[in-house]
């Protein structure tokens, strides 16, 4: 049984104190939803809904990562990056000749999660940046077809960064060393992270339904305001300061990493509205049944992992 579970995690009641906020935190938005529902049926609360059930989705999984065996926590992570890669390469119209290279691409998913599990940096950094960008181009050419290669190469690669390499960095967390003198370990910053990236993705949508007027790129993003953007900006800082107890961060450490999380979320969503814009569709899959895919929900995560975990490794380590 202690190999299953982190039972440790009982004594930990910083843990648990942010366990019982985020469950109380969902728990409370859905029955207030549902209850405005019922005296406001004209009220557009569609998306409000969506985005607190995958919220409730990512809080189930990343909590479960924390309590199970990291082990786990490695496959169900890397599984949400397969997933997300599935979702993006089946809407963004690979050649036929692309099949093979795309099944080398699928193979890099355990190599890059493995990497990040034995904790081996030097390569992690390097293996889809470096060594997947030189090698899924040769597999391209060895099939001969170069009609629309050029756009294969790009996407493909891109496809890699965005889904994998970006959310292995969530796993690597689990992966970093004890720091000295400070009682933290991955899971605490796992947890920081995804309860900021989440939050963040609420507070600017709830600030802009509220007060939102002016757009901040109307022509990608109509939804995204300025005010949307400054209110979640200022107050997921301030939920992280809030959060310090997660973190080996100084007051000022955490406010300018808290502040960055926030920043990159709202461009990994824009970045990823601007792609579905391009394709011409509302959803990147129908994993999750009426809201949408995997890839939908985790967009600013794809963003808020590298940078999160490059601050960590670069600030502590």
């Amino acid at each position: 049984m202690k190999e299953i579970f982190h039972l440790k995690f009982i004594d930990n009641n910083d843990l648990l104190i942010v366990v019982a906020l985020i469950f109380g935190i969902l728990t409370f938005a859905s029955l207030l939803f549902f209850f405005m529902g019922l005296l406001k049926p004209n009220a557009k609360l569609k998306e409000l809904k969506d985005r607190t059930k995958s919220w409730w989705i990512m809080a189930t999984i990343v909590i479960g990562a924390i309590i199970f065996n990291t082990k786990i926590s490695y496959i169900a992570i890397a599984f949400l990056s397969f997933v997300a890669f599935r979702e993006l390469y089946s809407m963004l119209g690979f050649r036929q000749s692309d099949r093979r290279a795309i099944f080398w691409a699928i193979l890099s998913i355990p190599i890059q999660y493995y990497l990040a599990y034995i904790g081996w940096y030097g390569a992690f950094i390097i293996f889809i940046p470096v060594v997947m960008f030189l090698l899924l181009p040769m597999r391209l050419v060895l099939k001969g077809n170069t009609d629309g290669i050029t756009k294969s190469m790009s996407i493909l690669h891109w496809s890699l960064m965005l889904t994998v390499f970006g959310l292995s960095h969530m796993a690597y967390l689990l992966s970093l060393p004890p720091i000295d003198g400070v009682n933290i370990d991955g899971r605490e910053l796992l947890l920081f992270l995804v309860f900021l990236t989440e939050i963040n993705d609420v507070l600017q949508f709830t600030w802009g339904k509220l007060f939102g007027k002016y757009k901040v790129i109307p022509k990608v993003s109509p939804n995204k305001t300025w005010e949307g953007l400054i209110g979640g900006l200022v107050c997921t800082t301030g939920v992280g300061y809030l959060l310090i107890f997660l973190t080996p961060f100084t007051v000022p450490q955490v406010l300018v990493v808290s502040f960055l999380i926030a920043l990159s979320g709202f461009i990994g969503d824009i970045v990823m509205s601007s792609i579905k814009r391009d394709i011409g569709v509302k959803d990147t899959g129908t994993t999750i049944p009426g809201h949408g895919g995997i890839l939908d929900r985790i967009d600013s995560l794809a963003y808020t992992a590298p940078t999160f975990f490059h601050l960590v490794y670069f600030i502590i380590y």
